[in-house]
């Protein structure tokens, strides 16, 4: 699998208009074993109640019984469980929990869009990408304002972004690089998968749950096209000063 994502990375960056297809046949046992070792072994689990523990119990028949599923295209999303964590003293922030098998694939599909587009987005991106996050941000934003003769500090939030991402816009932006309609139709399931919350299904018009595996780097996609070029190629032009654009997401 690293492998494999190496070689995808190396092509993104080679070839900047390349859209890339046979991403699906890398969901594979073999992959899928390896994504499977590389999940968060404690995390809470979904609707199906299974643990990572349970799951292992009978790995590769569950593995070869998954990827079955996966090229037949009987492969379903399971619903997604709302559950909610402290986002302030007053507020909380709702999670979405898949199911252990959609967390799996949800890995497994999120490193190959991650080899893609960590090709693409801007080097003042910080959020939800490897190796560099918000503190790393706050870091270069505290020595551009002490060492830059910086003036000005702009601060804003999109408020309910995770839950606001438009499903249409989002899979016409990860047409842009993908022409793989298997994979891009197994995202669409994720976004479109129900939410199951004090025993009733919400069906989700938009959005991409927080606590799924594969939002983060979706959110990141969405933000790319949707923000950061535009910032790129409209704002950033007509600046005539030392400045710097960290893109938050979340």
């Amino acid at each position: 699998m690293l492998t494999s994502l190496k070689g995808i990375n190396k092509r993104a960056q080679s070839h900047k208009q390349h859209r890339f297809g046979g991403l699906y046949r890398l969901l594979n046992i073999e992959n899928l074993r390896w994504a499977y070792g590389q999940l968060n072994k404690r995390s809470a689990t979904g609707v199906d109640r299974v643990s990572y523990f349970e799951y292992r119990q009978n790995l590769e028949d569950n593995l070869e019984n998954l990827v079955k599923r996966l090229k037949n295209k009987s492969y379903k999303a399971k619903l997604i469980r709302r559950c909610y964590i402290p986002k302030s003293a007053t507020k909380l922030r709702p999670l979405g929990i898949p199911a252990l098998e959609d967390k799996l694939l949800q890995y497994a599909s999120a490193k190959i869009l991650e080899s893609i587009y960590e090709a693409d987005f801007i080097q003042e991106s910080y959020g939800y990408r490897p190796n560099r996050g918000a503190r790393d941000a706050v870091k270069l934003t505290k020595e551009i304002a002490m060492f830059n003769n910086c003036n000005y500090i702009v601060e804003a939030d999109i408020k309910g972004f995770f839950d606001n991402i438009d499903h249409d816009w989002l899979l016409r932006m990860l047409s842009q690089r993908i022409e793989d309609k298997a994979l891009l139709e197994l995202i669409r399931k994720w976004l479109k998968a129900g939410i199951l919350e004090d025993g009733q299904v919400i069906h989700p018009e938009s959005g991409t749950p927080q606590g799924g595996v594969i939002s983060p780097v979706l959110a990141n996609i969405y933000l790319h096209y949707a923000l950061d070029l535009w910032f790129e190629k409209r704002i950033r032009s007509k600046m005539h000063w030392n400045q710097s654009y960290n893109s938050l997401c979340g």
